[in-house]
């Protein structure tokens, strides 16, 4: 009888010490993942027919605060030792958004960049694009260095603000956050958006672009990992040097830009 009592008394602090030990890995789990760097990503190696887009910290930005807002411009990272560009923050409002036909030529050759076309089931593409961390459509009236400056049509040719992006990601999963933030601006509200392109120890072309954005009402937030990938194509990130290689399958993602391209023009600070 005795032992009987002396069960019942221990179970609920055995129950209790249960709990507290998940909810403490829970908790646990949950600041690891908010306090992913951008080290920690370059070892990520994309497996064929992953999801293109991973999702971070539940779409949660973790290191950007609405509070950072301060007045429209862009704080680019520049150039590291091996020239590739690094981390940009745009401070962005509807006057930022823009879209010229005056657009300068690219000249710019970002690290990793080979114009190579390839053959892909007998359709030719050109798997590189050269891609920009912050949109041009969001950089206007913002001069090279990223500070205010009225009439400025937008950063093109920028060295700071341009990367070698598969045309995947560059056309399809880069353009749908770029769609959410334009989204928000053509709404008149304030967003903090930082694009950071992941390279691996001394390569040259960005395995990922990890993005996020968070405007000062909180109504938009993402936090997203997107790869630097292409339907049947296989790089060299080392080189940025591609084959084909039919085995290597990407999920296709919707793409709602062309349905809201008119939207757009119809903007107030919108040029055309």
């Amino acid at each position: 009888m005795r032992k009987n009592i002396l069960l019942l008394l221990l179970t609920p602090l055995l129950l209790a010490g249960c709990s507290t030990t998940s909810s403490h890995a829970t908790a646990q789990s949950m600041v690891k993942q908010s306090e992913l760097t951008a080290k920690q990503m370059s070892t990520w190696t994309y497996k064929p027919g992953e999801n293109p887009v991973k999702i971070l910290n539940d779409d949660k930005p973790s290191s950007i605060k609405k509070t950072d807002f301060d007045k429209s411009h862009i704080k680019y990272g520049g150039l590291d030792n091996l020239n590739r560009t690094k981390t940009a923050i745009a401070f962005l409002t509807r006057n930022n958004l823009g879209r010229s036909n005056t657009r300068t030529e690219q000249v710019w050759r970002p690290t990793g960049w080979h114009n190579e076309p390839k053959y892909v089931g007998g359709t030719r593409v050109i798997p590189q694009n050269r891609g920009h961390l912050i949109a041009y459509t969001m950089t206007f009236n913002l001069n090279k260095s990223g500070q205010a400056q009225q009439g400025e049509l937008g950063s093109i040719d920028n060295p700071y603000n341009l990367f070698t992006q598969t045309e995947f990601s560059n056309q399809k999963t880069m353009t749908q956050v770029e769609q959410m933030v334009r989204d928000a601006l053509a709404q008149n509200k304030k967003v903090i958006y930082k694009v950071t392109p992941i390279f691996r120890g001394q390569e040259l072309m960005a395995r990922g672009v990890w993005v996020q954005a968070l405007s000062t009402d909180g109504s938009l937030k993402f936090n997203r990992y997107l790869w630097n990938v292409q339907d049947k194509v296989k790089f060299d990130y080392a080189t940025g040097r591609s084959k084909v290689d039919h085995d290597l399958k990407v999920p296709a993602v919707p793409n709602s830009y062309n349905k809201q391209y008119h939207h757009y023009k119809k903007q107030r600070n919108y040029r055309r």
